[in-house]
């Protein structure tokens, strides 16, 4: 009973926090999103990629979480984006205090989007409101198409999924219309994307999409 009650208060916690960030993003017009997935699921290669196909429609600011170094953050920032990395020392996933204190180190003013990459994993930032409009969660066929199944939680909280390194189902065991299949069992409304980093196929489906939602935001 002690350790649920510990959880209660410490998701309560981070919840009103995120309410916090979410209502100084709003505020300032930012249409935020909680990019997750598992490890090497191709997150930072797919923001490269959309960064690159938004080219300068929309003003993109990057909050990069990994348990360590930031080497994703120096890719990012490559591309002239505004980045702050968050490095969770061993934690499994962001919360709400730490996006707030990076929020602090960007000009969300000359904000359109928000970015918030998130620690590699599909369970617990299944449950850590970070303050987002949404969720969008990236699988990529090599990981198989059981993992809906797997980690309904993640895909029931997301609203957007894009399947990642489509090239390679020749080459996978992976069915692309099952992974549709089990993921709208856990959520009917899913948006769903299907990419590919390397030969660039709906990569600007995605971007698209991304710019009609800042631009929705800013009216």
């Amino acid at each position: 009973m002690s350790v649920v009650t510990i959880e209660r208060k410490v998701l309560e916690k981070n919840d009103q926090l995120a309410a916090e960030n979410r209502d100084a993003l709003t505020r300032l017009g930012v249409f935020a999103i909680n990019m997750v997935s598992s490890p090497g699921a191709g997150k930072t290669t797919l923001l490269e990629r959309t960064i690159a196909a938004l080219d300068g429609r929309v003003r993109l600011s990057v909050v990069e979480g990994d348990v360590q170094t930031d080497l994703d953050a120096q890719r990012v920032a490559r591309y002239g984006v505004p980045v702050v990395q968050i490095v969770t020392n061993g934690g499994c996933h962001l919360e709400a205090r730490l996006v707030r204190d990076a929020l602090a180190q960007l000009d969300l003013a000359g904000t359109d989007v928000l970015v918030i990459e998130n620690v590699g994993n599909l369970v617990c930032p299944a449950n850590f409101d970070l303050g987002e409009d949404l969720k969008v969660v990236v699988l990529s066929v090599t990981e198989g198409d059981d993992k809906p199944l797997k980690y309904p939680a993640m895909f029931q909280r997301a609203s957007v999924l894009i399947i990642n390194k489509i090239d390679l189902v020749p080459y996978v065991d992976a069915d692309v219309s099952a992974i549709r299949r089990h993921a709208r069992l856990a959520n009917p409304d899913l948006q769903i994307f299907e990419t590919s980093c390397r030969t660039g196929e709906g990569i600007e489906e995605w971007a698209d999409w991304l710019a009609v939602q800042a631009d929705r935001r800013r009216a």
